[in-house]
């Protein structure tokens, strides 16, 4: 069955992204399978410079998932335009370019310059990261802030445009809304929800950063309900993120609306994860005898299908 999704005006062959943070440059997964032959992978965040990120300890597991404070460390734009960006074109890679930036002038720059590099074919914003101190989740907060940067971004470039949303958003439609109206192709839900864990061995904070991101199966259910609510206010796509580890898992954000999801923390306990999303997914849809695009919204009261 045919599983090209489309987004905005981007078309991918399946609907199975890796998650930016989660999946390194891409290149790292080479002796695991083929990458390109995902839908996209989305990169680690790029900055306009590169970034060590936050000292250790950054990251320790918790139930049903993880904490993260890396900080957004990067080799920056420049570096992956130059040494990473051309392999991952000449092997057929579909590369969504995450940024990062503190002001709505550097967002611009990064912009400017992946426009001027082919093999990119969509740009998505990190609006909403929760582990740095400056920029981050200030912006994803903020429907205005979000829009600025949305309209900015998208007057340089050609590219799609995805703005990624924050759970920490007093009100994650109205952020989404304004995006979609300052031009955004697609948003991508959710980034990670802020948490901390404590040694009582030690009684130590476990990560130096104090807090850090909540990913994994433990935030399926409230990614699931935020792009639930999402699909049913905007009129551009939702991107899935969120605890995805199975295409059971993914089937449910598909069911809900989502175009195409990201797997995120489930690569780094088997690198393959991603690839298997894929393959349970095209083994619904022919034991179904549905197209993943037949397949997008089945699962709302409002769907004919």
């Amino acid at each position: 069955m045919n599983q090209e999704v489309t987004l905005g005006g981007l078309t991918l062959k399946n609907p199975v992204l890796t998650a930016s943070g989660t999946f390194g440059y891409g290149l790292e997964y080479d002796s695991f399978f083929d990458v390109a032959e995902l839908g996209g992978i989305c990169t680690k965040g790029l900055s306009l410079a590169p970034r060590h990120g936050n000292p250790p300890e950054r990251i320790c597991e918790t139930p049903a998932g993880m904490l993260n404070a890396i900080g957004l460390a990067n080799v920056g734009v420049e570096y992956f335009c130059e040494h990473k960006l051309p392999t991952l074109r000449e092997r057929g890679v579909t590369v969504v370019a995450n940024i990062f930036a503190s002001s709505v002038e550097d967002f611009v720059k990064i912009t400017e310059r992946l426009e001027r590099s082919p093999g990119v074919a969509a740009i998505e914003l990190n609006v909403s990261c929760p582990n740095v101190s400056q920029g981050g989740i200030e912006f994803g907060r903020d429907p205005a802030l979000c829009a600025q940067v949305t309209a900015a971004c998208k007057a340089v470039t050609q590219l799609p445009i995805w703005v990624k949303m924050s759970p920490e958003a007093g009100d994650i439609v109205a952020v989404a809304k304004a995006c979609e109206e300052a031009g955004a192709d697609a948003v991508t839900a959710i980034n990670t929800i802020r948490g901390m864990s404590i040694d009582p061995s030690t009684g130590r904070v476990r990560l130096a950063n104090r807090t850090g991101g909540l990913s994994g199966p433990a935030l399926r259910p409230i990614a699931l309900r935020i792009v639930w609510d999402l699909v049913g206010a905007l009129r551009i796509p939702v991107i899935g993120i969120g605890g995805v580890f199975s295409a059971e898992d993914a089937l449910q954000f598909l069911l809900a609306g989502a175009s195409a999801v990201q797997v995120g923390t489930a690569s780094f306990s088997d690198p393959t994860a991603a690839s298997k999303v894929r393959q349970g997914i095209a083994a619904y849809c022919a034991a179904h005898q549905l197209t993943v695009s037949e397949l997008i919204g089945r699962g709302r009261p409002d769907s004919r299908r």
